[in-house]
This record gives structure tokens, sequence and C-alpha cells, in this order.
């Protein structure tokens, strides 16, 4: 059966996440009806992550297996034509070897996480960003930040539910750039654990407004407890950005 590699991009406002679930609502509900509305094949959409509700995506991966090869720009298409009026659009496919799996050939996935720091509400950027009012020290947030670089018991900045064997992780990049009244925080690792990147960006918020010094951060970091993370941001600013594979 042939395979192939997905370049997927979304708006997550209106579905419940990626994973599928009993109500239905999910991106991968979406995108397993559209392959099967142009093949008439069942399939199992595999991404490289599950993001949650509300979450957005400018480049998740997923992969397939069809019965019958298919020219990739047909694919894609033909897909994207059943997937109106979902926000989920197919913007390349691959055809790729058997070994190929989105999830865990990946060896490094990047977020984007977008603050927008202003008194006026969102209109054109309203559920794409976290608006916030007070004014925040993108500086103080990245110095900060950096404390949070490397191998790490990340306890305190892990979702209760989250299911991963293991606390640490290896954060390889992060950092926060101001560009106008947007502040951009980007993060790099192989893999992140649930709700990580947004208690992250929840906690250096603290640190932007001056409620929280970089010390205060790296001491939440230290206490390995869920109850010392700031609060946790909302999902409307984050997007997966991009999934590498060797």
């Amino acid at each position: 059966m042939p395979r192939y590699k997905l370049t997927i991009e979304y708006d997550g406002t209106d579905f419940c996440g990626w994973q599928s679930q009993a109500n239905g609502g999910a991106v991968q509900d979406a995108l397993e009806a559209g392959v099967k509305g142009f093949c008439g094949q069942d399939v199992r959409v595999h991404a490289a992550g599950r993001t949650d509700a509300g979450v957005h995506a400018l480049g998740q991966i997923a992969h397939i297996d069809l019965e019958q090869p298919v020219r990739v720009d047909v694919l894609r298409d033909a897909v994207n034509a059943h997937l109106r009026p979902h926000p989920v659009a197919i913007v390349e496919a691959e055809e790729v070897g058997p070994e190929f799996e989105a999830r865990f050939s990946a060896i490094r996935r990047h977020y984007l996480y977008r603050i927008v720091n202003r008194r006026a509400p969102l209109t054109l950027d309203r559920k794409q960003a976290w608006l916030v009012h007070v004014p925040l020290d993108a500086d103080a947030m990245h110095a900060a930040a950096q404390s949070l670089i490397g191998k790490h018991d990340f306890t305190t900045f892990r979702s209760l539910q989250c299911q991963a064997k293991s606390p640490e992780k290896t954060l390889d990049e992060l950092t926060v750039s101001r560009y106008g009244d947007e502040i951009e925080i980007t993060a790099r690792a192989r893999s992140f654990l649930h709700n990580q990147v947004r208690s992250i960006v929840g906690s250096l918020k603290l640190v932007g407004d001056g409620r929280w010094s970089r010390r205060d951060l790296e001491q939440a970091l230290k206490a390995k407890d869920r109850t010392a993370c700031g609060p946790v941001a909302p999902p409307d600013g984050l997007y997966l950005l991009k999934v590498d594979y060797e």
C-alpha cells in the first residue's frame, strides 16, 4: 500500500482538537472524511502531534496509506475539495516509504505562540492570538525564558492529564521577540509534554508584566509542582509551526 506524507494547515478554533473523539468534531475526523470522499476508502490519518481544542497548525504532518497509488497533486486537490467548508487544507502531499511515521520519525517539533499586546480589541486576529492589555517587557521574558533551555523535569509546566511516561524533556530553543504590538514566542524540542508550551507562555507573561522575575520562573521549574505554574495561556495563540525529519 503506498504511503503519503501530508503537510496540513488548519484553524483549530471550532475543533475539539486533532484527535478523534466520541462526539466528533476533530481535525482528524474532517481529514478522514475528506480522504473517504475522494477515494471511498476508510483510512486512519496519523499525525505528528495531537493539538488541543482551539490550537492551530501551519505545518502539521500526517501520513496515510492508500490501497492504490495516486498522483500527489491529485490527492492534495481532491481531498481539499472534500474538506470544504472546514478550515483545513492539505498544503503538500508527498509519497514516502513504508518506514516513514509522522509521529515516530519526527526529530523536532516547532511551536509558535502569538500575543497581541495592546489596549484595542482584536478584529482580524480574534481567536488567532492572545490579547494582553497590560504592557509586557518582551526582553525580560526572553531573558527569563533562557533558564528553561536544556533538559529538565518540566512537571510544573505539564498538564495533570499528560500521559507521557516521564516529565523530563529537552527544550532546544525558547525565544521571545517583539514586532510592534505582537510578541512571538517560539519553542523547539524533539517532543513536548501536554500543555507544556501554553504553561510556559502563561508563566512568561507574569515575567513580562512585572509580577514575576527570572528567579521566580527558575524557582517554579525547580519546584516540580504543577501548582507553582502561572495561569495557562489560552489555546488561541498557539500554532504547530512545523515538524522536522531526517
